[in-house]
């Protein structure tokens, strides 16, 4: 499955790490798929994942091309566990 969100294209994902190993299971995954997963991950009360699951779509397009999509996951919990009391 082959992400086509815009989000793939934001800017801010520019300022993640650059990752070309497949640590965490996150080789070629979407960034911006992996941040929304942690948000929803954090939101919902699962605890946070150690690496991601096949549920991530692939992206190898815009912002997100070899970026780290843990480091991603990480950030998107760590937002949604901001909102958490």
């Amino acid at each position: 499955m082959i992400c086509q969100k815009r989000h793939r294209f934001l800017n801010e994902f520019k300022q993640l790490s650059d990752s070309q190993d497949d640590q965490k299971s996150a080789r070629h995954k979407c960034a911006g798929c992996a941040f929304l997963k942690g948000l929803h991950d954090a939101l919902s009360g699962v605890q946070m994942a150690a690496s991601l699951d096949a549920g991530i779509p692939d992206s190898q397009a815009g912002t997100v091309r070899h970026k780290d999509a843990y480091e991603a996951y990480k950030q998107g919990y760590q937002e949604g566990m901001k909102y958490m009391v």
